[in-house]
């Protein structure tokens, strides 16, 4: 069994039993769902609904399967095709739609797909929007439409629109971009960033780029989640071509990670920070990330005299905290970056823009420019859950026995458990995407993160 409902979306491997994985059944059941949790949120009797997808191998199957659900629901389909996430979500609001969907299981393996499911703002649903929606897929409460009111599918592209709007930003810097003679690796993983990450280079004014793994067929060629452990190939291509840029991206392309010119990892929890740098540089205001994300921003963000404040897990979660606390950058450590004057969504293209817009001002190579940031290490562990497993009470009883610690200076439970210590924290929460539990642990040496994470999971057990 598989199938993982949250605030992340509908998730499952492809093929198996119906409510176990992610069936065709699956498919037409969640989104005859969210059509008429729309239909009856937006009083329309027709909704308009954007569909886009990375290039899973599964995905064409599903958009079919998806898009004539829809249409048999009343519902008129602008189709995108092969497209980013953040590309879906600007779609949204670039076609006036009421909603969205996104076939995509992000970092997770070719096997997984995913619906993620999107507002008229082209912003994830909250969780109550989420429950609304899992209650009709429960009760299979849907009205399918007559033959005189099927609704239509019209197909655009909006990859040009999205890298328009990149390129349109103020801290955009297409000149000095361009002026920088750049050689450029890029590793897309076999999906739709591929297409697009290339383009985008392109269109920024970089001539020299090293393609790998930018054919977007969907066979992943390493585990497509951008951790230094899965890039063996850039690094060494970093180092073999002399480049000055590694550029990675996830299936979907709302996360991004960089590699230095000697071929090691810049640092996903960088990709933020660095940004940020840049952001509060030219217009001061406050940061958001998310609980697991590195104390480096909250450090940045207190040298520049604003402030910062931590989210729950998930972008939902942070684009929340973003708006109430009218932040100016935010989003999560897994190198998902969220600039509110392009739209409130973890968007790799935006993040492309920005710090190559950063590294050219500051005139340093990325090794120098990584040594300006406070030096942090993230353990990053899981445990896989047994069906038996009662979490709840497990991460109950964790918060009761550290919340008696002398040693411990804070304590939240927002979203599981984070214990913060003067010189590091833990915290420990479920997945919203796997059935585990994770375990980041942040210290200022890899050996003290450890130390810090195995001390919790020796509790756990």
């Amino acid at each position: 069994m598989t199938l993982i409902k949250s605030i992340s979306g509908i998730r499952g491997t492809v093929g198996g039993k119906p409510g176990d994985n992610l069936t065709p059944l699956d498919i037409v059941k969640f989104v005859s769902a969210y059509a008429s949790w729309l239909k009856a949120e937006t009083r329309k009797s027709k909704v308009k609904i954007v569909v886009g997808r990375d290039a899973r191998i599964s995905g064409p199957m599903y958009n079919k399967l998806l898009t004539a659900t829809l249409t048999g629901l009343g519902a008129d389909v602008v189709d995108i095709g092969l497209a980013t996430t953040p590309t879906t979500e600007l779609a949204v609001t670039g076609e006036q739609a009421d909603g969205g969907i996104i076939l995509t299981a992000s970092h997770n393996p070719k096997q997984w797909n995913a619906l993620k499911l999107l507002n008229n703002k082209g912003e994830f649903l909250s969780a109550s929007e989420g429950e609304k929606v899992l209650e009709l897929a429960t009760d299979e409460d849907f009205d399918y439409i007559d033959i005189d009111h099927l609704g239509h599918i019209a197909e655009k592209d909006y990859t040009d629109y999205h890298i328009n709007n990149v390129l349109n930003l103020s801290l955009v810097n297409k000149t000095a971009i361009t002026q920088a003679n750049l050689k450029v690796v890029v590793d897309a993983v076999n999906s739709v960033g591929g297409i697009v990450i290339p383009k985008l280079l392109r269109a920024l004014g970089v001539k020299d780029i090293v393609e790998l793994n930018c054919v977007a067929d969907g066979h992943f060629k390493h585990n497509p989640e951008p951790l230094a452990e899965n890039l063996t190939e850039i690094s060494a291509k970093m180092k073999e071509t002399g480049a000055d840029i590694g550029i990675v991206v996830d299936p979907d392309v709302d996360r991004l990670a960089f590699f230095c010119e000697n071929g090691e990892m810049f640092g996903e929890e960088y990709t933020l920070v660095s940004i940020a740098d840049y952001i509060l540089r030219h217009t001061p205001g406050n940061t958001v990330s998310n609980l697991s994300s590195s104390r480096a921003l909250r450090d940045l963000t207190l040298t520049y005299g604003q402030s910062y404040h931590a989210a729950a897990v998930g972008e939902v979660n942070v684009v929340a905290k973003m708006k109430e606390t009218n932040a100016v950058i935010g989003g999560e450590g897994n190198g998902g970056v969220i600039y509110p004057e392009s739209h409130h969504g973890r968007d790799a293209l935006v993040g492309v823009g920005l710090f190559l817009s950063h590294y050219v001002e500051q005139g340093k190579k990325m090794t120098e420019l990584k040594k300006d940031y406070p030096a942090y290490f993230i353990s990053k562990n899981k445990i896989v859950l047994s069906p038996e497993t009662d979490v709840d009470k497990l991460l109950l009883d964790l918060k009761e026995k550290y919340a008696a610690e002398k040693n411990v200076e804070k304590l939240s439970d927002i979203d599981g458990v984070k214990i913060d210590f003067k010189d590091g924290w833990v915290h420990l929460r479920k997945s919203n995407t796997e059935p585990i539990i994770r375990i980041y642990s942040e210290a200022k040496d890899e050996k003290s993160a450890e130390s810090l994470a195995h001390e919790l999971m020796r509790s756990m057990k």
